[in-house]
């Protein structure tokens, strides 16, 4: 099975946005769960945000009330929309599912400088 594939990110200022999506093929879309994840080099990848399976969504205590994950059914698309970002949100962010994970993907690179 393919990995998801990720884009839109980029390079911005501390303080700005941007909006990282992530795309699935296949039918396993509506049956399992997405996350975004991100990892700097040196670090073990983490998990951002997350939908529950039932339907809520879930964030790690540094993006909370910044980041907003959603979903468009209709392009099995999910994105990220990262606002207020700060310099330690520079990271490679990635996109999987939970219950039965595929192979990484190359992710995107989300750089904020200071």
């Amino acid at each position: 099975q393919e990995p998801l594939v990720e884009s839109g990110g980029g390079l911005v200022q501390a303080g700005g946005s941007l909006r990282v999506s992530c795309a699935a093929s296949g039918s396993t879309f509506g049956r399992d769960v997405i996350a975004w994840y991100r990892q700097v080099p040196g670090k073990q990848r983490e998990l951002v945000a997350q939908f529950t399976i039932g339907g809520n969504t879930v964030y790690t205590d540094s993006v909370k009330g910044r980041f907003t994950i959603s979903r468009d059914n209709t392009k099995n698309t999910v994105y990220l929309q990262m606002n207020s970002l700060k310099p330690e949100d520079t990271a490679v962010y990635y996109c999987n599912y939970v219950l039965r994970p595929r192979s990484w993907g190359q992710g995107t690179q989300v750089t904020v400088s200071s």
